[in-house]
């Protein structure tokens, strides 16, 4: 055997590099995505909150409503619209996450209605960045 060992499941560093930078862009959106949604009124009430079913990017109140807001983040289209990775399974687990994060916190839990909005950010290596909001998304 040489003095090389390799490591199983280990990524190669260009890899590494690739994963941090995805890791990155998504934070700089949800950042990005909480900003544009609180000029627009929703007012930010929890980030990456962690349920049992996993995570909420961001939860915000908006009139009158409790919203569990999924955000999208690409640099390019070359992978399709942000919105295309939200499937019905994901919208599913997203839904049953925002009942829990309003059973778990709001005072008023019967009479507050929650829904489900996605963003996507559309962050282009040229510059600019473009939002797209859907609201009352449903599986």
């Amino acid at each position: 055997m040489t003095g090389t060992a390799e490591r199983i499941g280990a990524q190669p560093p260009g890899d590494r590099r690739a994963s941090r930078a995805h890791t990155a862009l998504g934070r700089f959106g949800e950042d990005a995505a909480a900003r544009w949604l609180a000029e627009r009124g929703y007012v930010i009430a929890d980030r990456n909150w962690r349920g049992e079913a996993g995570e909420l990017d961001i939860v915000a109140h908006h009139a009158g409503w409790w919203v569990g807001v999924e955000v999208k983040t690409r640099s390019g289209l070359a992978f399709g619209d942000p919105f295309e990775s939200i499937d019905r399974r994901k919208l599913t687990r997203l839904h049953r996450l925002t009942a829990a994060w309003v059973r778990a916190h709001a005072a008023d839990r019967r009479g507050t209605p929650w829904r489900v909005d996605a963003v996507a950010v559309l962050v282009p290596r040229t510059g600019g960045i473009r939002f797209d909001l859907l609201q009352d998304v449903r599986p």
